[in-house]
């Protein structure tokens, strides 16, 4: 199974999608463990969004829609209004 995923940074307003095969340690990943990488600068992130696909190439190119402009609107329109 593989897990296509959407964080959002409040602080900073910020997006990140991603794909892995490990959520959760993913999340520890990109909220704590991580010494590098575009993410660490715009700590702590939330996840706004999941979705399981069970092929590696599905989970890849839903990512890929995702990170389009279309596909970017979709995930800024799940962001919580505060």
């Amino acid at each position: 199974m593989f897990t296509v995923y959407a964080l959002y940074s409040e602080k900073f307003d910020k997006i990140y999608i991603g794909f892995t095969s490990d959520l959760q340690k993913r999340l520890i990943s990109h909220n704590e463990l991580g010494t590098k990488g575009w993410t660490i600068k715009f700590r702590p992130w939330k996840l706004i969004h999941t979705e399981t696909f069970e092929s590696k190439n599905e989970a890849m190119d839903r990512e890929k829609y995702l990170k389009t402009g279309v596909g970017r609107e979709f995930i800024r329109n799940l962001i919580p209004e505060n």
